[in-house]
């Protein structure tokens, strides 16, 4: 791949990303709070909101390795799903990186600036 094919993928995954992030904002967050489905989650299992998205978290984890598995076994698998699943696993992560900025924050710690 050229740098030019890179950069024009890269630009390609950030719109995505910011377009299902923001798509999803109505869905998900409730009160204006972009995690309130991790923390509505953590309180029902009894676990930190880190800890209720990683179990989410897993799920799509889950996903991308199966797909994987059947790409290396020959099966055709369709470009759009493909992203789905790329997108919402990155997108994952920076909800990751969201939770943990705001628990630092509020336990006085300093998070990465």
């Amino acid at each position: 791949m050229t740098n030019e094919g890179f950069e024009t993928m890269l630009n390609d995954t950030f719109d995505k990303i910011k377009s299902v992030l923001l798509a999803k904002a109505g869905e998900y967050a409730a009160d204006g709070d972009r995690l309130h489905n991790f923390k509505r989650a953590a309180h029902l299992q009894g676990i930190t909101p880190v800890g209720a998205l990683s179990g989410m978290m897993c799920k799509h984890t889950v996903s991308i390795y199966d797909l994987i598995n059947g790409y290396e076994e020959g099966r055709a698998i369709e470009p759009e799903l493909w992203d789905e699943k790329i997108i919402d696993s990155i997108n994952y992560l920076i909800l990751l990186r969201a939770a943990l900025y705001e628990d630092y924050t509020i336990h006085g710690l300093r998070w990465l600036e």
